[in-house]
């Protein structure tokens, strides 16, 4: 990550909510489609050394992305986003939550409400990512997994994704 962009990791335990606001180099419709798409996410939504691939991506209301972060000695982790309200390249909400290969939700790991909001920042764009939990509890339990060492090494793949992406683009 670059020295100079922002990253805000909130916690509330009030209101059993995390707050995430990471600013990242590029254009929001890049960083949109980063976001968006499952050949995208792929190559960054998991932290180092796992890695993440797509069963099914339907982006739409009501569709959900079904995917697996894949450790180096192959177990798979499986999670299931479903897509509630879409605004294109400003803002979506979502239920996320621990599944497994077939996606059925696990009743044993806490389901989710994200609230994605990107926005236009000069030379940059900001995304801002509040996730809601049921409980305390529900909260302290991602915590306690390593959610926001999880969450840095995540974001840094995305980082490096955009550099290439943006590389890419002045090439061609």
């Amino acid at each position: 990550m670059k020295a100079d962009l922002q990253f805000d990791f909130l916690v509330d335990k009030e209101n059993n909510t995390m707050t995430i606001r990471r600013e990242f180099a590029a254009k929001r419709k890049l960083v949109w489609d980063c976001h968006t798409k499952s050949e995208l996410l792929d190559q960054w939504f998991a932290p180092k050394p796992l890695t993440t691939k797509t069963k099914t991506m339907d982006f739409r209301e009501g569709g959900h992305w079904h995917y697996a972060m894949v450790d180096p000695d192959g177990q798979e982790y499986w999670g299931r986003m479903d897509y509630q309200t879409i605004s294109p390249i400003n803002h979506y909400t979502a239920l996320d939550g621990f599944s497994d290969e077939s996606g059925s939700l696990s009743a044993e790991l806490p389901r989710s409400n994200w609230d994605v909001t990107f926005t236009d920042a000069p030379g940059r764009t900001l995304v801002q990512t509040i996730v809601t939990y049921k409980s305390p509890n529900d909260l302290q339990k991602v915590i306690d997994m390593g959610m926001k060492e999880g969450l840095t090494s995540t974001l840094e793949r995305l980082d490096e994704l955009l550099l290439t992406l943006n590389e890419q683009r002045k090439e061609g």
